[in-house]
């Protein structure tokens, strides 16, 4: 009974933490760890999360481990999504670049200067009102199945077109009593800047991460141990700025291990000063037409009060296969 009730629980959460994706359609939606390839705050979501070569704007480094060195003072973000089917997605980040060199009694360097950056930052997704139930429906019980995902980013400028990255994750996932397991990952990144208009992007994502389940502590001798290995990611983009309209466009290429092809797109326009209008596409997927892009649009607002800069953010992203979509709001913090 109890075996029954965990393969019931591991089913319905990934299904319904792989953000409305078919089984029947792409084997990438069965896998572990779909909560983490949902995107990243309002922002990014909001641009279809093409945002690997973005280097304006605040930044995480979650789309590219070499993107922190490009944050303008301190940023700190949070956001939060309303979904469908009880399921709850929280993001938190933190993100600065440290700048290093001799400088003289006014600040100014005098050596060349060199540019490291960090960003760190909690992915939370978990399931409400998800109860346990008897053979006759009668219910026992709520269980509260969830996973986390932690990371720390570290990026260095080795030249003015040239930065490289590299991010650390560990993932914890819980589903069902003391059925719990986690694994680490690591993501490596690069950025080049053509001109001061085109950036392009490179990177490689979840390296040797792998889920490892083992119902024995319940069962013992009876239990069982299943291997899952998270789909690693391989992406390359390209992002053109034209700063005399303060406009972004973004494009980005996804290939996945198990055969995805995602094409991805966005753009940011600034109407006048703080104000910002997105829109995006995100999971084209070149390799099956048939199956549902996600159109977004998003917004931004930033406030300065007493030199710090208050942003709130919208995203609004079409979600395939649900009885609604989804919205995410967030508050950017600058210091």
């Amino acid at each position: 009974m109890i075996n029954k009730k965990i393969n019931i629980i591991i089913a319905l959460l990934f299904t319904t933490m792989s953000f409305a994706q078919s089984n029947q359609f792409s084997e990438i939606a069965s896998m572990p760890g779909s909560f983490s390839r949902m995107g990243f705050g309002a922002r990014g979501m909001g641009m279809g999360n093409a945002m690997s070569s973005v280097i304006t704007g605040d930044k995480v480094a979650f789309y590219n481990p070499a993107l922190s060195v490009y944050q303008e003072n301190n940023s700190f973000q949070t956001s939060y999504s309303f979904l469908s089917l009880d399921r709850n997605l929280n993001f938190l980040s933190f993100t600065r670049k440290f700048e290093f060199g001799k400088k003289d009694s006014l600040g100014n360097f005098i050596s060349k200067k060199r540019i490291a950056g960090l960003s760190a930052g909690i992915i939370n997704a978990s399931v409400s009102n998800f109860f346990e139930r008897d053979n006759q429906g009668n219910v026992t019980g709520e269980l509260n199945p969830y996973e986390n995902q932690f990371f720390v980013s570290l990026a260095n400028q080795f030249t003015d077109k040239l930065t490289i990255g590299f991010t650390a994750k560990f993932y914890y996932s819980k589903l069902y009593d003391k059925v719990s397991t986690n694994t680490f990952g690591i993501d490596i990144g690069a950025l080049y800047r053509v001109n001061e208009r085109i950036t392009i992007s490179a990177m490689v994502a979840d390296l040797l991460s792998k889920y490892e389940w083992d119902t024995a502590i319940i069962y013992g001798q009876d239990g069982s141990s299943v291997d899952e290995k998270f789909p690693m990611l391989r992406k390359i983009g390209v992002s053109y700025f034209l700063n005399q309209h303060n406009l972004i466009a973004a494009l980005e290429l996804e290939n996945t291990s198990v055969g995805n092809n995602y094409l991805r797109f966005g753009l940011e326009y600034g109407i006048y000063e703080g104000l910002f209008l997105r829109g995006g596409l995100d999971k084209y997927d070149l390799s099956n037409t048939s199956i549902p892009s996600r159109p977004s649009l998003g917004f931004s607002y930033f406030y300065n009060v007493v030199n710090i800069n208050i942003g709130v953010n919208y995203a609004f992203v079409v979600e395939p296969y649900s009885s609604f979509d989804q919205h995410i709001i967030g508050i950017d913090i600058n210091f």
